[in-house]
């Protein structure tokens, strides 16, 4: 069988790359059997991981989903928003098709604010705020994520092409600016619920994000 290369964390960062690859091991979930790369980024303290399943570094149209860290949704199960059941319905996808990609990008939290300004963002959200209003009454920006890691990642891992999952466009634009072209968009058709409808819509008209809904 083709095992593909891929560097190890004692290798050099490749000229001009934004990441480098810090840890490599072997993570059993309930999803199934995934090699986990934690990446850090050069210039800054972040810390990326990848989850990747089956042999990626063929390159082209590989099954990718970027990730934005969420405490509250992927870990607590909250239904402020709908980030914990893209995380499931997407390593789903790539468990079923036996090969892909999740890049998880950790300091993303509240769409890059953190995690205490989130909850702050929360409370104004109770108040009758949406959440790219309440972001501004804070007077932090409406997005502060930054995707230019993810594109190094995925060229580290050796994957040229992706079919996507995800509804943001500016995900599809960072990684055809850096070069690694979007072969199909797959979509994560997540219900509403009434926790969460503002939220959504507040994306689709906000930011332009796709949006279709389970039946």
């Amino acid at each position: 069988m083709h095992t593909p290369h891929v560097p190890s964390p004692t290798e050099t960062v490749r000229d001009g790359e934004c990441v480098v690859l810090d840890a490599v091991a072997t993570l059993p979930t309930r999803y199934g059997v995934f090699k986990s790369y934690v990446f850090r980024v050069v210039d800054g303290d972040a810390e990326h991981v990848a989850l990747v399943m089956g042999d990626v570094a063929s390159g082209k149209s590989v099954l990718t989903r970027l990730h934005s860290e969420c405490l509250t949704g992927d870990v607590l199960g909250s239904y402020r928003c709908d980030c914990g059941e893209q995380l499931d319905l997407a390593l789903r996808y790539i468990a079923a098709e036996g090969c892909g990609v999740l890049l998880y990008l950790r300091g993303h939290e509240g769409r890059g604010i953190g995690l205490s300004n989130k909850i702050r963002a929360y409370a104004l959200q109770e108040q009758g705020l949406d959440t790219v209003e309440a972001n501004l009454e804070l007077g932090l920006p409406d997005d502060a994520r930054e995707y230019d890691s993810a594109a190094g990642i995925l060229r580290t891992l050796g994957v040229t092409s992706v079919r996507l999952m995800s509804n943001n466009p500016e995900k599809f634009d960072t990684l055809v600016k850096h070069g690694i072209p979007v072969c199909e968009r797959v979509a994560l058709a997540i219900p509403t619920r009434e926790e969460n409808e503002r939220y959504i819509r507040t994306k689709q008209i906000k930011f332009g994000h796709y949006f279709e809904e389970n039946e």
